[in-house]
């Protein structure tokens, strides 16, 4: 049984986080992710949960609070933004080093500077590869349902790394939507209690967290980490596929919308996929066939599902909300071209860097890219490959 409740981004958080009822929740303010922490208070205060809150002096703190919770063997959670991920930026390698399931709320804001308090996703892209599983949420219902998921992915055996469970600053955070939300019973039977593995308060197996760990096994170390991230392309679809048992609401690793057939495809992930959806239908009705490919997991990167996904099309274009400074395009781009790099035949894909700090990107400016799109199909060739969306040239 479900209830549908008009959340903001932030608020549908903290209620999920109320009905996941972590061990341990640390707690550090940050635009635009207070609420979160700030709603969470109120239900430790009114006694609607258990969790241990603790109000830390900063994001390193908090991660490294959640560090030493999930380490002697509790469920443990924070959520952060932008400057906040940055501060925590050492706790954030170590909580995945160690092995620790911990999840973690991103409400995606461009880091400084100047200073920029809006939407883009440098924070938790510069994040990619510390070692932490990233779902990225395109509404309000998707924050729900991916942070429910992100408990029992992070958990399970084979995986054991932290997850960070994105969503666009303001534009999701502060926006309202209706949510469906389960039951509390349903929520608490599907995630299951934990039993941590190595707890460090087990003192009848004793173990060690964070000792020296030099040339003679750090590589292995760190191999064990790579394993891991593999085998959570196949947990997350697992995890996906019961909870949509659960929900009715289908989860995999990435989403296409569109016309099945269609040769014109736009990558993007976050808020924007909703705005590109809006354009596909837009062009739908002038006689354009369309489609998007919405990424939901980047880290672990699906590269079999897009290539599979792409294996048709003409041309494509990647949409990314963050520059990746000194590279040959942002982020997604590059792991997008990488993937169809050893492809028998060559797809022309090129890159959109779009929304910085905030930026707006509306339909219109989606069209556009397809019209783009549209001429790279018609000539054969490329004339730019990376493309900057909406800025005072």
């Amino acid at each position: 049984m479900e209830t549908i409740k008009a959340m903001t981004g932030d608020e549908i958080a903290a209620e999920t986080i109320r009905q996941i009822n972590p061990d341990v929740m640390a707690a550090y303010p940050i635009t635009p992710q207070t609420e979160i922490v700030q709603i969470f208070s109120e239900f430790v205060a009114n006694g609607l949960v258990d969790t241990e809150m603790v109000r830390v002096e900063s994001e390193h703190s908090a991660m490294s609070a959640c560090v030493g919770a999930a380490s002697a063997g509790a469920r443990a959670m924070t959520a952060t933004s932008a400057n906040g991920l940055a501060l925590m930026w050492e706790i954030v390698y170590i909580a995945a080093s160690l092995r620790l399931p911990i999840v973690m709320p991103v409400v995606n804001r461009a880091l400084s500077g100047p200073i920029n308090i809006h939407c883009d996703h440098s924070d938790s892209m510069g994040a990619r590869d510390s070692g932490w599983i990233q779902l990225y949420s395109e509404n309000c219902q998707e924050i729900y349902d991916n942070l429910i998921q992100a408990v029992r992915i992070a958990e399970d055996k084979s995986v054991l790394l932290p997850v960070m469970v994105t969503f666009d600053g303001f534009i999701i955070s502060h926006g309202t939507e209706r949510v469906k939300i389960l039951e509390d019973e349903q929520v608490r039977k599907f995630i299951g209690k934990y039993n941590p593995r190595y707890p460090l308060l087990d003192i009848d197996n004793p173990v060690t967290y964070g000792p020296l760990d030099l040339f003679d096994y750090y590589f292995e170390h760190k191999r064990q980490q790579v394993e891991a991230m593999k085998n959570a392309l196949d947990v997350i679809k697992k995890i996906g596929g019961e909870y949509t048992q659960l929900s009715g609401r289908s989860y995999e690793l990435i989403e296409e919308f569109g016309s099945p057939d269609a040769d014109l495809v736009v990558i993007a992930a976050g808020s924007t996929a909703g705005t590109v959806k809006g354009a596909i239908e837009e062009l739908k009705e002038e006689g354009i066939n369309a489609k998007l490919l919405k990424i939901r997991a980047f880290r672990p990167f699906p590269q079999d599902e897009i290539k599979q996904s792409l294996r048709k099309v003409a041309v494509v274009a990647v949409m990314d909300r963050s520059a990746s400074f000194g590279a040959v395009g942002g982020p997604i781009f590059l792991e997008v071209r990488s993937a169809l790099l050893d492809e028998e035949r060559r797809i022309p894909v090129v890159n959109y860097i779009y929304g910085l700090g905030g930026r707006n990107i509306g339909i219109e400016d989606i069209k556009k890219v397809f019209q783009d799109l549209i001429q790279i199909r018609k000539t054969g060739k490329v004339k730019n490959l990376v493309n900057y969306l909406g800025v005072r040239e």
